[in-house]
């Protein structure tokens, strides 16, 4: 199978632009979906544990909370598109979401005794994920940081359950 190659490095042809788009699609932006929404869930599962279940109010900054309450008005004034989700982890970006766990390293060290490896693994993919999800093109440096961050998922979770922390869907 022929490599597959940047369509913005050739004359245009559609075909170049859709392959790369099937290509983004398949093989990274579905990882990073999984990554990104992962990351959501266990962290709503660790402080949820940890702190209860009002676990937004206590545990997350202004400035996130700010940006969560404009993401919502945005939503709210579009009816017609899909609902985000009704938890206000849903409204918030990757850089966001280390944030939440830097700032309480403190309730996660325990469960996730890996946090501060967490929290490098999520910046390394910041770049790509902005890459990816702004429909461009990831380098070599990109895949491979975002093929580790996926691969280390089920060791997460793993040392969630096996410290008896239910892995729940923030709802």
């Amino acid at each position: 199978m022929p490599r597959l190659r940047d369509f913005r490095n050739y004359s245009y042809q559609a075909s170049r632009i859709d392959r790369c788009g099937r290509d983004i699609g398949s093989k990274r932006y579905w990882k990073l979906y999984a990554i990104e929404n992962t990351i959501r869930v266990i962290i709503h599962s660790v402080l949820n544990v940890q702190i209860g279940i009002q676990w937004w109010d206590n545990a997350v900054g202004p400035t996130i909370k700010g940006r969560a309450r404009d993401v919502r008005a945005r939503y709210a004034g579009k009816p017609q598109n899909a609902n985000p989700g009704a938890h206000e982890i849903h409204l918030v970006f990757l850089g966001d979401l280390t944030e939440i766990i830097r700032s309480n390293s403190h309730l996660f060290t325990p469960v996730v005794p890996k946090t501060n490896q967490l929290i490098a693994t999520l910046e390394e993919i910041r770049v790509p994920r902005n890459l990816v999800g702004h429909m461009n093109f990831p380098n070599a440096f990109d895949r491979h940081a975002i093929d580790n961050a996926y691969s280390q998922l089920p060791a997460l979770l793993q040392d969630l359950r096996s410290r008896n922390v239910p892995i729940e869907v923030p709802r």
